[in-house]
């Protein structure tokens, strides 16, 4: 499902994914994917689900330098043998999304699970609905 309703909270700052067609190109070892990535709107904030098969939680870089968050991961092989002959070569990870003032910065949670990064971005203070009292006189 492709962009549902537009979020005001984050927009994405990132280049487009290179496209891969034909087996020389992926060869390159500095080639980077955009990774896919779901965004839930939910009650405290928003949730983040990105997927990076292959990147471990040591291999994942998650941070908000200037308003920017960052994320980028580098996966690793499940084989340590040579191989004598592949097709697949892994690739890096990239993406980056401007934050707005309604995420609040600095209690952004990240974890990681099966190649997995849930982020959760919790409204900021000034973004969440107040209720007003409403005064007789």
């Amino acid at each position: 499902m492709k962009h549902t309703r537009r979020c005001t909270a984050m927009k994405e700052t990132t280049v487009p994914q290179q496209q891969q067609t034909a087996v020389a190109e992926t060869r390159d070892e500095s080639r980077t994917l955009t990774p896919p990535v779901d965004i839930f709107d939910v009650e405290d904030g928003l949730a983040v689900i990105v997927d990076m098969p292959g990147v471990g939680k040591d291999d994942l870089d998650v941070r908000v330098e200037n308003d920017v968050l960052t994320l980028s991961g580098k996966p690793k092989s499940l084989l340590s043998q040579t191989p004598i002959y592949t097709e697949f070569q892994l690739a890096n990870f990239y993406r980056q999304f401007q934050l707005s003032d309604r995420v609040d910065q600095e209690k952004i949670r990240a974890e990681a699970k099966n190649g997995v990064l849930t982020l959760h971005l919790p409204k900021a203070e000034k973004a969440k609905p107040k209720k007003i009292a409403v005064q007789v006189k």
